[in-house]
């Protein structure tokens, strides 16, 4: 896993365009979103857990893309904090995804409703990762977060 700092160029610029550094490869942005030191998981095809989040859609920036994701995914509002990390992901061997992690707060209600794109939804305690099939990267960018907050 290749990490970048947000104080490089590239994040950015990055941040501007809504393009990967990375020419071949997509950009999803993910969100952190802890509610009582349980960070929300969704569980994808792959059968892994994962951070809510997705593509950027064409005149979106990376709060608006979080926001509609956090919708469709799982019904709730959330706004963006920080940005907590980025790197390059492997998601299955030769397929690679510029992930950009943000931390969230609620902003409404908690009900999630899961969506088509996943099986399942959890709040899972940060204490608890390494239980879980979840990616190294996320793993690092949700316990980042939680030590921030």
């Amino acid at each position: 896993m290749e990490s970048f700092e947000e104080s490089d160029p590239g994040i950015n610029a990055l941040k501007s365009s809504g393009k990967s550094p990375f020419a071949d490869c997509p950009t999803s942005i993910k969100g952190v979103l802890l509610v009582d030191r349980r960070v929300l998981l969704v569980k994808n095809s792959r059968d892994e857990w994962e951070l809510p989040g997705g593509r950027i859609d064409e005149g979106e920036d990376h709060a608006e893309t979080l926001s509609r994701e956090f919708a469709e995914e799982l019904s709730i509002d959330v706004t963006m904090s920080t940005h907590i990390d980025s790197y390059l992901f492997e998601v299955i061997p030769g397929r690679h995804v510029f992930i950009v992690t943000y931390g969230c707060t609620l902003a409404g209600e908690f009900r999630p409703a899961i969506s088509h794109e996943h099986t399942e939804h959890c709040l899972w305690p940060v204490e608890w990762l390494s239980e879980l099939k979840l990616p190294e990267g996320y793993r690092h960018s949700i316990e980042k977060w939680a030590n921030t907050i």
